[in-house]
């Protein structure tokens, strides 16, 4: 019962800013696909760059949805409008409420990267994107929307949403198999970038939009971070209750 409320909560801010949260989520993906897939006319791996664009620029789009639908709101409610602590006195078990946070961040990041899949429908690029494909851009999200739910548990102020984003989401967006390839890094950083979530969601979106298999380890990797960032979300919580 206490995940469907927090679901319903973020339903209802879904619904009253339903305009902005679309409209946010189109413009800096779709300039992306308009410069570097459009206005750069050139190959990758042998197939047309945008080939390699469109999956890429859909896991971001998950990645920037879910985190950004959690990471200031989560802020502001901890810090000045005392949410949590109202949340830590109701009767709501803390662990459905850490849940519901999480699947309403995730949901908001799949239909972030599904307006992206919609964007592109008209473009004939014979990219495939099936059932798997949406489980990963779900997962993917749940992986950021807990990320941000401990960094939201971290800010000591509302300037540090922002910082977060700058120092953690925009490198990820550049560096993580997104827009260029990663085989060209130097060795070291190349490992260390390749198990990043993004790099992995990323990997696996690709390879099944090019009618390749998935593989297992990108779900291990994303499964870690996951199981890693939950559990720190719920040692913070309830060690917060225990006060």
């Amino acid at each position: 019962m206490g995940i469907l409320t927090v679901l319903w909560e973020k339903w209802v801010e879904f619904r009253r800013d339903f305009y902005k949260i679309t409209v946010a989520a189109m413009i800096s993906p779709l300039m992306y696909l308009i410069i570097f897939g459009m206005g750069i006319q050139t190959t990758s791996h042998g197939e047309p760059y945008l080939h390699f664009l469109v999956p890429g620029v859909v896991a971001m789009a998950t990645m920037h949805g879910s985190f950004s639908a959690i990471v200031q709101n989560m802020s502001t409610q901890r810090l000045y409008e005392k949410a949590l602590d109202q949340v830590m006195v109701s009767p709501t078990p803390l662990w459905q409420f850490i849940l519901g946070q999480v699947i309403g961040g995730a949901l908001r990041g799949l239909y972030a990267g599904c307006i992206i899949l919609l964007l592109t429908a008209p473009i004939r690029t014979d990219l495939v994107f099936n059932a798997l494909s949406v489980f990963i851009m779900f997962l993917n999200g749940t992986v950021f929307a807990t990320i941000a739910l401990v960094l939201s548990f971290m800010a000591k102020s509302y300037a540090d949403p922002p910082k977060f984003t700058s120092y953690i989401i925009t490198p990820m967006s550049f560096l993580c198999n997104t827009f260029f390839s990663t085989e060209q890094m130097p060795a070291g950083f190349r490992q260390a970038v390749s198990l990043l979530p993004l790099s992995q969601s990323c990997a696996m979106i690709r390879s099944i939009a090019n009618g390749e298999p998935s593989g297992y380890f990108g779900f291990i990797v994303l499964g870690a971070y996951l199981l890693i960032f939950g559990t720190i979300a719920v040692i913070f919580i309830y060690k917060k209750k225990n006060l």
